[in-house]
Parts: C-alpha cells; sequence; structure tokens
C-alpha cells in the first residue's frame, strides 16, 4: 500500500481509498481529498511534518499521521 506519506517532493498520484474512521476520515474528505482525485506533492517540512500538496488547485499543508491514511497510486 502506498500513502501520500511515501511520495517524493515533485510527484503526483491519484486517491485509491481514505483509510481510518468518523470524523478523521470526515476531516480529509472536507478538505477536498476524495477518491479519484489528483495530487502532488509540493514541500516536505525538514522533519517531515507537515507535508503541502496542490489539490484541487489549491495549497493544503497536512499532518504525517493524516498523509498516512490517504492511499494513492
Amino acid at each position: 500500500m502506498k500513502t501520500v506519506r511515501d511520495l517524493e517532493i515533485g510527484s503526483t498520484a491519484t486517491v485509491v481509498k481514505l483509510h481510518g474512521e468518523g470524523a478523521v476520515k470526515r476531516r480529509i474528505m472536507d478538505m477536498g481529498i476524495t477518491k479519484g482525485v489528483t495530487l502532488t506533492v509540493r514541500k516536505v517540512a525538514p522533519l517531515g511534518d507537515p507535508i503541502e500538496i496542490t489539490v484541487r488547485n489549491y495549497e493544503l499543508s497536512i499532518r504525517k499521521a493524516d498523509a498516512e491514511m490517504i492511499e494513492v497510486e
């Protein structure tokens, strides 16, 4: 299983599945990250947290824990 956290800077991927349950999954979906959407990794902080991605033409910073819940291909 490949997640957003595994992606290199500048790489693009498509969301396959969102893991997690309840409020956490809902929060990720509310940010525009849904199945089938394409995202690009823009930056990663020096210690790896947070990760900045471009999704639906806007920049979004997500935590490592959230990035691990987003399965991509």
